[in-house]
Order: structure tokens, then C-alpha cells, then sequence
């Protein structure tokens, strides 16, 4: 017979910690600083794209997400991708669209680049963004709306012609005075304008498009490039992904999505914010794949993990494993996780007598599989971000 959540974690309850340890954690051992390199020529080639995607986990779509990439890229049209929807709980979708458009981000789209789950909706979302923007640039501020413009953007019959590169765009912010670096056969402008984009003189006027990928580590992004290849071109892999982080370590060279409208993509490395705002932000990358696990520690990560699901009454895990019951304690979990999956190892253990081979469960492997079943979904969808939706963090900010 199959248990509700409710009788399982009623007897339990009342011994589970009220709050997760941080003490003598130091977050900032765990990630490599902000990545200044990757982040530096990210901007050097700005001027080539005309839009950016920035890829997050959909798991923790309020916290983690690298606030330079708004600061040092937000001159451009912005669209966030909450990726890996398929492993979150999503029953507060519509909070979670009233938050992140309090914070300034209007065009949300959530997938899961996997089974290309809404991938569809990335470059008609694009099109409206660069479209509104060229047409912002026109003085068309009060002309039609988004869809209007996509006949122009979509269905260009000439020649696909290379746009301009180098100074002689003008690109500077958003505004109304002409650039004295603008082309003949466009302008440039810079100065105080709207929504925070930059500036498409000429890109426009060609069927090609560029837009670059950007995101913190293991989030997705080359799995979103591969997932609208798939759709668009049918074609196989054109970037490396993988189940950790570093799989992209330079910008790379374009890589054609789509053949109606001519779009490129640029892959990017992933790059972290120069400073976690605080451990159980940390805590949250770390659990989503951010950073390796044993920079953490697999049983710290394992231990933040159970906490999380029995705060929330998430106890998937339980039926996974079998354990009858809901447990607030680590070490008894993992115990039975390792004589479970049958993972043991022998330690030599000093006696009076000598040496005595002792069979013991593997707590590091089975904390691996603990974390690899809650990445893979087998312990069901999670929002790690249920705190802050409900309106009320239980994160301390660190001065």
C-alpha cells in the first residue's frame, strides 16, 4: 500500500531541524571566482549579436543567476530560458513570472532541451525582441505591435548578405543622438533610451541574425543550441554538453539554429557572479550542478538535499529507495541507501589483535546516487526556490 506524504512524515516531523547548519561553510572555496576571462570576450563580442539568451535552471529560477550578465550585457534584447522544466515543480509558475517581471524580465520561456519541450517558442520570442527594438530605432515607438513586424524579420526573399562588422557600426547605447562612428547606411545613436537593448543599425536590413547564449555553469545552454538545431534544421549535435560544469570553455564560433530567419547562436562559457550573496544560494548551485560536487562535498550536498525535500514534504525519495518512512538524519539515510543499492567497501580496522578487514556502506557512493537521482528527476519535480515565492527567504546575506 502506498503511504501519502502526510502519514509518512507525521511521526517524523516533529524531530526535523527547523534549519540547515552553515556554520564553518565557506562558499566561497567552492566556486572559482567570476570568470573574468570568458566574461571579457563575451563583451568584445557583443557588437556581432543582436540579442542575448540567458539560460537558467528552472529549479531555481529567483536565485543564482549571475546579476553581470544584466549589468555588462543588458544593452542588448534579453529573453530568460528556464531550462530542465521537466525537473521542477512548477505549481507557482505565475509567481514565478510576477517576480522575475518585478526584476525587470518580461520574456520568460520555459523548456526542457531534452525532449525540446517549448524550444518552438525561442526564435519567434527573439524575432519580437529584435524586432521591437529596430523599430524602437526607427521612431516607430507608437507603431504596430510585435507581430506586425515579423513579416519584414521572417520573410526577407534577397540575398543573405554578411552585416557589418567592426567600428563602423557605431554601437553604443541606447538613445537619440546620432554616433559620429554610425555607417552611411545606418545610424548609430547612443544616450537614454528604453528597455536597455542596444542599438540594431543595418542588421536588420539582411536575413541574418546572431544571438549569443549566455548562462552560469551546467544550465543547459549548448543543450538549448542542439535542441533548435534538432527543430529548426534537423540536424545532430553541433556543441558538447554534459552532466557537469566546464563543458564550454570559450566563446565559440557561430552555430547556424535556423534556416527561416538565417540565425546563428553563440555558445559561451558559463560564468558564475564574482560573489554568492550568500551559503544557502550556494547550496542551491551546488545541488543544480554548478560547480563540481567534491569542491562541496557529496554528503554536505546530499545532507542540504534532504533537508530541502522533508522541509518542503517533497519525500520521493522514500518510495525510490524504500525506506518505509521519512528520515531527517543523513547518516541513517544514507546507510540505507548503500545496503539498498548494495554499495559497501572494506576498512581495515586496528585492533588488539591486529588488523580486521570490516565491511562498511559507502556513504560518499551513496550520496552520489542520492544527488544523481535527484538531478534526474527520479525523486520528482522540486522547486528549490519555494521560500522566496512564498515571500519569505530563509537566506541571511553575508556583508
Amino acid at each position: 500500500m502506498r503511504l501519502s506524504p502526510r502519514t509518512l512524515c507525521a511521526a517524523a516531523r516533529a524531530a526535523w531541524r527547523e534549519s540547515f547548519p552553515l556554520e564553518g561553510r565557506d562558499v566561497a572555496r567552492w566556486f572559482p571566482g567570476h570568470m573574468a576571462k570568458g566574461l571579457k570576450k563575451m563583451q568584445g563580442s557583443l557588437r556581432l549579436v543582436d540579442c542575448i539568451i540567458e539560460v537558467h535552471d528552472a529549479r531555481i529560477p529567483l536565485s543564482g543567476r549571475n546579476p553581470l550578465f544584466q549589468e555588462t550585457l543588458g544593452l542588448k534584447p534579453h529573453l530568460l530560458v528556464l531550462n530542465k522544466m521537466d525537473l521542477a515543480d512548477l505549481k507557482e509558475q505565475q509567481k514565478i513570472m510576477q517576480h522575475l517581471e518585478r526584476e525587470g524580465l518580461k520574456h520568460v520561456v520555459f523548456t526542457n532541451c531534452v525532449k525540446d519541450e517549448n524550444v518552438k517558442q525561442v526564435i519567434p520570442t527573439v524575432m519580437e525582441l529584435v524586432g521591437s527594438s529596430y523599430r524602437y530605432h526607427r521612431g516607430e515607438v507608437g507603431g504596430p505591435g510585435p507581430a506586425e513586424g515579423l513579416p519584414l524579420l521572417l520573410g526577407n526573399p534577397g540575398p543573405v548578405l554578411s552585416p557589418p562588422r567592426g567600428p563602423a557600426l557605431g554601437l553604443s547605447r541606447w538613445g537619440g543622438t546620432p554616433h559620429p562612428g554610425g555607417h552611411a547606411g545606418g545610424v548609430g545613436v547612443r544616450g537614454r533610451g528604453l528597455g536597455g537593448a542596444q542599438p540594431l543599425p543595418l542588421r536588420l536590413q539582411h536575413a541574418e541574425h546572431c544571438v549569443m547564449v549566455t548562462g552560469v555553469p551546467n544550465v543547459g545552454k549548448s543543450s538549448l543550441i542542439n535542441s533548435l538545431r534538432r527543430q529548426h534544421l534537423r540536424k545532430g549535435k553541433a556543441t558538447r554538453v554534459g552532466g557537469e560544469p566546464g563543458i564550454t570553455r570559450a566563446v565559440m564560433s557561430r552555430i547556424q539554429v535556423c534556416e527561416r530567419p538565417l540565425m546563428f547562436l553563440l555558445d559561451t562559457p558559463g560564468v558564475l557572479a564574482p560573489r554568492i550573496p550568500s551559503m544557502e544560494t550556494g547550496l542551491k548551485l551546488a545541488l543544480c550542478g554548478t560547480v563540481l560536487d567534491h569542491l562541496v562535498g557529496e554528503e554536505t550536498l546530499a545532507d542540504y538535499l534532504l533537508y530541502t525535500l522533508n522541509k518542503h514534504q517533497l519525500l520521493g525519495y522514500v518510495h525510490h529507495y524504500g525506506l518505509g518512512e521519512a528520515c531527517d538524519d543523513i547518516a541513517s539515510v544514507l546507510k540505507r541507501v548503500a545496503v539498498k543499492l548494495r554499495k559497501t567497501q572494506k576498512v581495515k580496522v586496528l585492533t588488539g589483535t591486529g588488523n580486521v578487514n570490516v565491511i562498511q556502506p559507502d556513504y560518499p557512493a551513496a550520496a552520489r546516487d542520492f544527488l544523481r537521482a535527484f538531478r534526474s528527476g527520479l525523486l520528482g519535480p522540486v522547486m528549490l526556490d519555494c521560500d522566496l515565492l512564498q515571500g519569505r527567504s530563509t537566506e541571511e546575506e553575508e556583508p
